[in-house]
């Protein structure tokens, strides 16, 4: 069997449009897959990936992924698993998510049970003190980058949401911002706080934004850091890990830390966990529990029995 390498999102235009050409059928599975992602109600990036994965499987073995039999799937999921170090790797479940979704659409159900289950991780996210928010958010130059960063921790937003933000989402008489179909396709609103509300209000008057509250500009799309709607995902991750080695923080810090930490203060700060779930825009309740596991509303803080041994206070 060849080698494969790791994928990325700029490799599935290029995989699904070779196996178009080069393997028998995948162009009507492909749009097969397109159709039924579409009314199902998933993302583009979701066909994206399974695509990608699919047709790097079809080029592989030069016919359909759901030609192969057990056996060949097994090699090809064992090759996965020694080039890329372990089952919970990224890639090996996204090819096992994308082997499922068109099992169960093409009624190889059998083939779909066959599959490996995927073990999800249990990590605890990564949360910033209240200092050190304060050492990020006054860290960046420019005042565009302050105001990004404050959205991003001060309204709990994905960095998708972020991106999308147009003037007339923000309700100035309200101190409210609404996002709109975000992920679930799910309109919310959330507050802004006077804080926040005078920061904008002053980076608006500075910058003339138009549509976008983030424009991009042409230096910085030249660099490749941002697109026509403003920042690119690359650019504000760029942003945040700057202004984190910036601030001296040592913790692995991207935009999403900003969104787990919005969640661990408001719970610390005596805001019940059903409103943060609404906040936060969770399909479900359980998704928003892991914050109990990290925040400490309301309750002493545990300590080391080394201070109560050496009898100091914790």
């Amino acid at each position: 069997m060849q080698t494969t390498k790791p994928l990325n999102k700029t490799d599935a235009p290029t995989l699904v449009a070779q196996a178009c050409a080069k393997v028998t059928g995948f162009a009507e599975l492909y749009k097969r897959l397109e159709r039924k992602i579409s009314i199902s109600g998933k993302s583009l990036s979701t066909l994206k990936n399974y695509s990608c994965h699919l047709a790097h499987i079809a080029l592989h073995f030069n016919c359909l992924p759901t030609e192969l039999d057990e056996e060949q799937i097994e090699d090809y999921l064992h090759l996965l698993q020694k080039q890329h170090n372990t089952p919970s790797d990224s890639y090996f479940k996204h090819t096992v998510y994308g082997l499922r979704f068109v099992f169960r659409l093409e009624g190889l159900k059998d083939n779909a049970v066959k599959l490996p289950s995927i073990k999800h991780e249990k990590k605890l996210p990564v949360i910033l003190s209240r200092e050190e928010v304060k050492k990020l958010l006054k860290t960046p130059t420019l005042l565009k980058h302050r105001i990004l960063l404050g959205m991003l921790y001060g309204c709990g937003l994905r960095l998708s949401e972020v991106r999308n933000i147009h003037l007339k989402d923000i309700d100035f008489n309200r101190d409210k911002l609404h996002i709109r179909q975000s992920k679930g396709k799910k309109d919310r609103y959330v507050p802004m706080g006077k804080h926040l509300i005078r920061g904008i209000s002053k980076y608006i008057e500075a910058e003339q934004p138009q549509q976008w509250l983030f424009n991009g500009q042409s230096n910085e799309q030249s660099s490749g850091n941002f697109d026509c709607k403003g920042y690119s995902q690359r650019g504000i991750q760029w942003v945040v890990r700057r202004a984190a080695r910036a601030s001296g923080i040592l913790k692995e810090v991207n935009a999403h830390t900003l969104r787990h930490t919005y969640a661990t203060h408001l719970l610390e700060d005596g805001l019940d966990i059903v409103t943060i779930k609404e906040l936060l825009g969770h399909e479900c309740i359980e998704t928003t529990m892991i914050y109990l596991h990290v925040a400490q509303p309301g309750r002493r803080p545990p300590f080391s029995p080394l201070d109560t041994l050496y009898n100091t206070q914790p």
